[in-house]
């Protein structure tokens, strides 16, 4: 594989900009400057009450939330999109509000491509078993798309996924999970 990354997307509602855990959107200073604090390792936006408020109000319809159900149809979907594409899945994980990834693709695609398969594909799947939501989408727009350079940092991202509260599902490939617990192993 050339490239790796660990991709993140929240369910539609779940985490809005001005949410006080923190989030990537364009704000706009005293002069009316578009602001995007979204270069990796720099501060991000947060609590910003009127922002989350004002997004609240804009939403659609409820705030999506996953069960385990739809977890687990979810992993099956990443698996099929994966191998369809001739991508590696390293690590997924779903919890209700939102998924990570990490996977191993050929060459340089858009990574906004390779996270749109995987949202586009997983909606599918959900909408094959579950009625749509209220607003018509399963998702937030975008969502992050980290780039792995160097095996250290894939099994950090692998380890990040594996690690998460809440998990409905998590899933690790076989192959590398030896090596995760290796590498944590001799940190100790």
């Amino acid at each position: 594989m050339d490239r790796y990354w660990l991709l993140t997307w929240t369910t539609y509602g779940s985490w809005l900009p001005g949410d006080e855990r923190g989030f990537v959107g364009e704000l706009r200073d005293t002069s009316w400057a578009k602001l995007l604090h979204n270069a990796p390792g720099t501060t991000y936006d947060s609590d910003v009450p009127l922002l989350e408020r004002f997004a609240r109000e804009a939403l659609k319809g409820p705030v999506v939330r996953l069960v385990e159900a739809q977890g687990r149809a979810l992993l099956d979907q990443f698996h099929e999109t994966a191998t369809y594409r001739k991508w590696l899945l390293l690590a997924a994980a779903v919890m209700a509000n939102h998924a990570h990834i990490v996977v191993g693709v050929e060459g340089d695609p858009e990574p906004s491509d390779i996270l749109r398969d995987f949202k586009s594909y997983g909606s599918r799947a959900l909408n094959k078993r579950w009625p749509r939501p209220e607003s018509d989408t399963w998702w937030t727009e975008s969502g992050s798309k980290r780039k792995l350079k160097g095996e250290a940092n894939v099994l950090a991202g692998m380890r990040y996924v594996r690690d998460q509260q809440y998990p409905l599902v998590v899933w690790l490939a076989d192959r590398y999970l030896d090596e995760l617990l290796d590498a944590e192993a001799s940190n100790q």
